[in-house]
């Protein structure tokens, strides 16, 4: 038997489905979707139309909890919803509760924890993580291997290089001190990070800053600066040709 499909699963006309995939009960999939080799769709997932989702790639996986875990909410998350024409690259993992948007990318080797939003046409590179109860906004770019900490809020048309990080704990995992301060970090409207940057927990990147490649930030980044170095220091304005309101693209919010 190649394939596992639940008699309860609704797939859409078009629909193709590799080999040894299992798409279990209750799953919707639309129109015209091309679901690859060795791929898992848990129960109740809901896919929209021509969505394309590579192999071994795993949709609505729910997540494990160690003892030590400080998430304690044991229970089972709502299903994941993946908007029309999206793109899923192979061995990525999307675990319930997630909704993402249309005409999103994620790249090989991505995964995207539970509890996530994400907008329209926003691209997340390869091997790039997006932690649990983080906000993605529309027409982001997470580029390769950039890491998005949990608890955090990334705007919309933002750029997060590859190799970027970012924190969520100033204790390190000691004192219960830090469950008062826990939290990740905020990136404005048009936000940019350069490579390799390192944002503390709970810093704040205004709209249209730019934050330097191997920068890390320790206090907020006020809108429409460049900060650089370590610690990052304000350099300069933002050139006007670069802020979003000068592009041109429109709708812009």
């Amino acid at each position: 038997m190649q394939n596992f499909i639940s008699s309860t699963a609704t797939i859409g006309q078009g629909t193709t489905v590799g080999h040894f995939s299992v798409i279990e009960d209750n799953v919707q999939i639309g129109d015209n979707c091309t679901i690859g080799h060795n791929v898992v769709i848990h129960a109740n997932s809901i896919i929209g139309d021509d969505v394309r989702i590579d192999d071994c790639t795993v949709i609505g996986k729910q997540p494990m909890r160690a003892k030590r875990s400080i998430f304690k909410d044991d229970k089972s998350l709502p299903p994941v919803k993946i908007g029309d024409h999206c793109m899923f690259g192979a061995q990525v993992v999307i675990y319930a509760g997630c909704e993402i948007g249309e005409s999103v990318l994620v790249a090989d080797g991505a995964a995207v924890r539970e509890n996530v939003t994400v907008g329209e046409s926003t691209i997340i590179g390869r091997n790039a993580t997006v932690e649990n109860f983080t906000k993605i906004g529309k027409k982001c770019k997470l580029e390769t291997n950039c890491y998005i900490t949990a608890y955090s809020d990334v705007g919309n048309y933002c750029f997060i290089a590859p190799g970027v990080h970012t924190t969520n704990d100033n204790f390190l995992g000691r004192t219960e001190e830090r469950f008062k301060h826990f939290k990740g970090v905020t990136i404005k409207d048009g936000g940019r990070i350069g490579g390799n940057a390192v944002i503390l927990p709970g810093k704040v990147i205004g709209a249209d800053a730019v934050v330097a490649a191997g920068a890390v930030v320790t206090h907020d980044v006020p809108a429409r600066k460049i900060v650089v170095g370590s610690p990052a220091k304000v350099l300069r304005d933002v050139p006007e040709e670069q802020l979003l309101e000068n592009q041109g693209w429109g709708g812009i919010g």
